[in-house]
């Protein structure tokens, strides 16, 4: 695969990973679908750091259009060099890639921690606190011990779930970036147009109009 579409499959990926993203995170505001948790500040502390909708959501469309436009270039260069527009291109990808990491590997941390910690909810003696703060990540094996919270009603399996659903595309969007950065390294330093189709076009678009034939078993000039 050619590297500019291959950095343009991984774009596409991108966009549609980060929507899901913000709509996960969305949801974790309204529990059973209700607001007044999120009214009265019920709401586990790590969904208001927004790591599905910024880090996870938002940040990754830069990366997601870069790479989506580098394989609409023509693979002719920039200022009539032909060589080092393309490559150029491919290595300010990797700028690019490394903003998504930074992006992704925040949801993703924010999500683990928010999975370890646990929702707040309302307990069985009528208090608002962190349930499962103490049991470093264990209650996640014992489902039996979810019944502990009492509101918002199986806020536990939503959190988990939610939170489950942002590592997890978190950690695909950072694996792609990865991607990405290995592809515009390669990109920059092997050439971007892989086809000699490609190149041969933009040899005949770079030819002055004298008579020029284009082909190159024939005369560039006519007698």
């Amino acid at each position: 695969m050619c590297y500019g579409k291959c950095a343009r499959c991984i774009g596409h990926s991108l966009v549609w990973l980060a929507i899901l993203c913000i709509v996960a995170n969305i949801l974790l505001y309204f529990p059973n679908g209700e607001t007044k948790y999120a009214s009265e500040n019920h709401l586990s502390r790590f969904v208001w750091f927004f790591s599905g909708i910024v880090g996870g959501g938002l940040l990754m469309f830069l990366p997601a259009f870069v790479f989506i436009g580098l394989e609409e270039d023509d693979c002719c260069g920039c200022c009539g060099h032909e060589n080092c527009g393309k490559r150029c291109a491919m290595f300010s990808s990797v700028l690019a890639a490394l903003i998504g990491i930074a992006g992704s590997g925040y949801c993703v941390i924010v999500a683990a921690l928010g999975l370890a910690e646990g929702p707040q909810c309302l307990d069985s003696s009528g208090h608002w606190n962190y349930t499962f703060a103490n049991t470093d990540g264990q209650y996640l094996l014992d489902t039996s011990t979810w019944s502990q919270c009492t509101e918002p009603k199986h806020v536990v399996e939503w959190n988990v779930s939610l939170f489950s659903i942002l590592l997890a595309l978190g950690g695909i969007e950072f694996i792609l970036c990865l991607v990405q950065v290995i592809n515009g390294v390669m990109g920059g330093i092997c050439g971007y147009c892989c086809f000699r189709q490609q190149v041969r076009t933009c040899v005949k678009m770079a030819q002055p109009d004298l008579g020029v034939v284009n082909d190159y078993n024939t005369p560039l000039f006519s007698s």
